[in-house]
């Protein structure tokens, strides 16, 4: 194979040197690599139906740490990362002219249509000035070559059939070897400064201690994680018991943010989850882990197939549902002032920390869409706002899903608010610690303060429609479960109380990856 000079390759959310495959090729066809993470003005605009800031400021915040965390690793290496700001196209077009000697660009493929028309435009660029290009696929956990699907029109609609396809007829490939050294910058390039959370037009946020997600952006981060969680607590053993936690750190992996930005590998998790098999125990949670990488490979092969289907309204059903557009009632959901406290306790730590668990996105998109009948979308574009691990295919896969005009059989699928909180925040602890205002009610009866007498209300200094909300709505089917003490919520797999209770869990699809550019892992 010929050997090119310098490469140039672009990093998006590939953001790591182990499993990289764009590092690995460059290294063994290139004198020089340019490592290069452009921050493009269009990801700090507003969004596409509702204007919403497009990257907040928990994202932006775990993104800088990545590039830094990144920058770091490279230098060690013998590289170095080059930043810039501006169109990706125009970037490349500038080094190129610049240094003289690029013969190739080099980058992974994304599957959205933002993503790909910079694709599409680099390519344009490389094209005019007679310089190459080079793709790989390294996103997904299975290699878009090796599912059972010979074409995306022919991806099955529902996601147990997909799994089950890809489980007994693919297999997940090696990963790419970590390289000990990366062939330098070619001389004279000048690396670039790194943008503050204020040369992007942003604040920086401030840290909640209540979060379930204090951790930092990056690679050396996410493989510390994974360190922590399999090998030096084997909290992994118990991952489907916990997974559908609400409070602290290591109910679940909490990978998602990391593989949104690419900083982990999902092939590195999957092997290192093989060799914990081997070496400690194989049970239904190590699989658990696995099932969750499965679905976030099905959202990104959704989107192959549907395109910008994902982003419309009526969805890949082209379903036409009479949604409301009331930003009074979405005003009251995004702020955590419904009145109904599970849901405000989730949307408040989603505001105050950018993360929310896996069990509190089914809840909160189902009352939106369900309850409050409002256009998703706005909901999804409020997620896009504001998770870490806000990832577009997980994320507006399982928005489509919740609101039934995406990949679900079932019909009118929706979550009991009440049955939910008691099921999953049995003693109300969860709520107090997001809603204080609530904190002198005891035990389940935090979760429906509506249904409490004057007397108890006065007692615990709750006065409704003035210290807290008085609900916005009340399903009907929350009846069945007013004045039931946390006991008549029903025994929990292992005979206890609380989040560990995981109900259903192999209907309801709790994705730990679930709305994130995932899920929350």
């Amino acid at each position: 194979m010929s050997t090119y000079r310098t490469i140039i390759c672009l990093l998006r959310n590939d953001l790591r040197v182990h499993d990289n495959e764009v590092f690995h090729w460059a290294q063994t066809n290139a004198e020089h690599i340019v490592p290069l993470y452009c921050f493009d003005p269009k990801h700090y605009v507003g969004t596409y139906n509702f204007n919403f800031p497009k990257t907040g400021p928990f994202r932006l915040r775990f993104l800088l740490e990545s590039i830094k965390d990144l920058r770091n690793t490279l230098r060690n290496k013998g590289s170095d990362l080059v930043v810039r700001t501006g169109k990706p196209e125009e970037v490349v077009a500038d080094l190129i002219g610049r240094l003289g000697s690029v013969s190739c660009v080099a980058f992974h493929e994304e599957v959205t249509s933002e993503e790909l028309t910079v694709e599409r435009k680099v390519k344009e660029v490389c094209a005019q000035l007679k310089v190459s290009v080079h793709t790989c696929w390294g996103s997904t956990l299975y290699h878009r070559d090796d599912v059972p699907f010979h074409h995306p029109s022919r991806l099955p609609d529902v996601y147990t059939q997909f799994r089950k396809a890809v489980e007994n007829q693919s297999r997940v490939r090696p990963e790419f070897p970590t390289p000990e050294r990366l062939n330098p910058l070619p001389p004279g390039l000048e690396e670039g400064a790194i943008p503050t959370a204020e040369d992007l037009q942003q604040t920086e946020p401030l840290t909640d201690p209540r979060s379930a997600f204090p951790c930092s952006g990056g690679e050396s981060h996410a493989l510390a994680r994974l360190q922590h969680y399999f090998w030096d607590t084997d909290k992994v053993a118990a991952y489907k018991e916990t997974r559908n936690g609400l409070i602290g750190v290591d109910f679940s992996t909490k990978f998602s943010p990391w593989l949104a930005a690419g900083c982990i590998s999902p092939r590195y998790i999957y092997h290192q989850i093989k060799r914990y098999e081997r070496e400690r125990t194989a049970n239904q949670s190590t699989y658990w882990v696995i099932f969750e990488l499965l679905w976030r490979d099905y959202f990104r092969f959704v989107a192959v197939k549907y395109g910008n289907k994902i982003f419309q309204l009526k969805g890949l059903q082209d379903k036409s549902v009479p949604w409301k557009r009331d930003m009074k009632l979405f005003d009251a959901w995004k702020e955590g002032r419904t009145g109904v406290p599970f849901v405000d306790a989730n949307m408040r730590e989603l505001a105050q920390t950018g993360f929310m668990s896996n069990r509190g996105r089914q809840n909160v998109a189902s009352f939106l869409t369900k309850d409050l009948g409002l256009d998703w979308r706005l909901g999804a574009e409020w997620f896009e706002y504001l998770l870490i691990d806000h990832d577009v295919c997980s994320n507006y896969g399982n928005w489509l899903y919740s609101a039934g005009v995406g990949n679900d059989p079932r019909e009118n699928r929706k979550f009991n608010m009440i049955k939910q909180a008691l099921d999953y925040d049995s003693n109300g602890d969860y709520v107090r610690q997001w809603v204080p205002e609530l904190s002198s009610i005891r035990g389940a009866d935090v979760h429906t303060p509506w249904n409490l007498s004057a007397a108890a209300l006065s007692h615990a200094h709750v006065a409704l429609s003035e210290t807290y909300p008085t609900p916005v709505v009340i399903a009907p089917e929350w009846s069945r479960h007013f004045n039931k003490k946390p006991s008549d919520a029903g025994p929990s797999p292992r005979g206890k109380k609380g989040p560990s209770h995981t109900p259903k869990q192999h209907r309801d699809r709790g994705i730990d990856f679930y709305f994130s550019r995932s899920k929350n892992l």
